[in-house]
This record gives C-alpha cells, structure tokens and sequence, in this order.
C-alpha cells in the first residue's frame, strides 16, 4: 500500500475504470487533496479520459491500482461489479484497512463482502446525476446528492468523502438500494425516452426543430413536479399535473391516440402510443387519488384509453 499523503488525512487513490464517472470523481478527490497514485484503463476513450482528467496518473493494470492505494474507487458497470470484487479477492489482492468505495447505484455494500472478509472497509456512494466524463462533469458535483450507504462504524467516511468532493450525502439503507436505484433510472432515463417519443410526434407533424418547441413546456412541467414534490404533504408532484387528462377532457385522449396510432402505422413508432396510454392510465389513477379528478371523469378517461378509434 502506497505512504500517505504529507496532508493530515489524505490517502493515495487508486481509480479502477477511467469512465465517465471513474476519472471525473478521481479528478474531484486530488482537488481535495488526496493523491491519485494509479488508475485503470482499457479502451482509447478511458485513456484519452485518464490523459485528460488524471494527467500524469500511472495506467496499470487493476490488481496493480488495488496494490498501490489505501482507498480503491470502483466505478465498473453494475454487472461486473461482483464478478471484480470476487476475483480480486480470490488472488488475495484486498488489504486490511483499505478502504473500497464503488459507485453503483444498485448495491449496497454487500456486493463488497469479499473485500470485507480481507479486512477492507467496504463503502458505497453513488452520485444522483448524469456525466458527460468531461470537466463540466465537475461543477456539477456541487451540492449533488449522493446516496451513501455503508456499516455503522464507517459511515462518517463514506459522508466525509461526498462532502470534500462537494456532494450532499444522503443516507440509503442497504436493502432500499435496488428501489432507491429504480427510482432514479426511472426517472431520468424514461424521461429520456419520453422526450425521443414526443419530439418523433412533433417532427412528423412539420415542426421542424421539436427540441427547441419542447424546451420551454418541458422545463416549467419538470420544474413545477419538482417544486410540488420538494414541498411534501398533499398530492406531491401530481400537483403540477397539467393538460388534458388533468381537465379530464376524454375525447382529446381519444384523438390523440388516434392520430398517434396514426403516426406508428406510418413509421413503425408503435412505442409512442404504448407509452402514452401507459402514462395517461397513471396520471389518471394518482390524479383521482390526489383529489384532482372525479370518478367520472376518471372513467371516460380510462375507457378512451382502454384502445383507438379502430379498437372501441
């Protein structure tokens, strides 16, 4: 394990995976002070991002970056997560005393059982945003919320370290991990889709720049949600519902799956109308829930969701 840092506190970093979250948080720790002695690359683009992020930070090899650090920062994909903590263990690679952080949103730090069983100190913290693996990625860092999950004894670290990098750390409980992450991919990775799908309808009714059409409605939709939400108590989000089947007009829903029913015939966009009626039927159900919407006008809603025009 590589001497300390000069600094009181500080500790030699070793980064496995130069991706886009590994290099951007390897570069916000040696902000912080702590020495980045070793990181791991495999393909062009995670060199060019070590280059770029780490510049003068050894590449070598994975069981090389766990001999040379006192805190192994894992940010790998999910499914290979596991099968790397294993197999490091398996050739006893894993020291006493050494800490390992990983970065993956679904686990807690079970999936670090091996490397504990060595007598490393297993951390987990993951970051609630989106990286470019660029420096932007940096500014962003401030105030991010990171869910931070580790034993009792060693949580003041996780929290510490998500706040040198100027994070927020936020408490997840072990076995809430997978809802946790589900929440958040949820969110802003079908936000993603939706966006795609919506701009798809706007583009084949001529519009010819639907980002630029969307933008201003999407962004005060997503900011009203968050502000509803961030309040606490009452309906929540659903709160800043809009549109439609807020108004409870049936028969705007009913044209609109017909004419997207429409477009899907013509372009094979079939997901389009999946999921609109998908996210229609929800915005129904918590709107009456909410007190947003009668029962009535809930009904005629959902049975002009129940199919389109050639359907009913």
């Amino acid at each position: 394990m590589s001497a300390p840092s000069e600094r009181p506190g500080r500790l030699g970093v070793g980064i496995v995976g130069a991706g886009r979250v590994g290099a951007v948080l390897g570069n916000a720790l040696r902000a912080a002070g702590h020495p980045v002695v070793a990181v791991s690359a495999v393909s062009q683009e995670s060199l060019e991002r070590a280059e770029m992020l780490l510049p003068g930070v050894p590449v070598v090899e994975i069981p090389e970056v766990v001999r040379r650090a006192e805190l192994v920062l894992l940010a790998v994909p999910d499914d290979a997560l596991a099968p790397l903590v294993t197999g490091l263990a398996a050739t006893g690679a894993w020291q006493v005393g050494q800490l390992v952080v990983h970065t993956a949103g679904r686990y807690g730090t079970a999936v670090l059982d091996p490397a504990r069983s060595a007598g490393a100190i297993p951390l987990a913290i993951h970051p609630a945003m989106t990286f470019t693996g660029t420096s932007l990625d940096l500014h962003r860092l401030e105030g991010c919320p990171f869910a931070v999950t580790a034993p009792a004894a060693v949580l003041p670290i996780a929290q510490a370290l998500v706040v040198e990098i100027g994070g927020e750390p936020v408490v997840v409980a072990e076995a809430a991990r997978g809802l946790y992450h589900a929440g958040l991919a949820h969110g802003a990775n079908h936000l993603t889709v939706l966006v795609a799908q919506a701009a798809a309808a706007l583009a084949a009714a001529g519009v010819d720049d639907p980002g630029r059409m969307l933008r201003p409605l999407l962004e005060a939709a997503l900011d009203g949600a968050l502000r509803a939400e961030s309040r606490g108590g009452g309906p929540g989000a659903i709160a800043a519902l809009t549109g439609p089947v807020r108004r409870g007009d049936a028969g705007t829903v009913a044209e609109h799956l017909d004419v997207l029913t429409g477009l899907a015939a013509a372009t094979g966009s079939v997901d389009v109308v999946e999921g609109y009626r998908a996210l229609a039927r929800a915005a129904t159900v918590r709107a009456v829930a909410a007190g947003l919407l009668d029962e009535a006008a809930a009904q005629r809603l959902l049975d002009a969701l129940a199919g389109s025009k050639e359907d009913r």
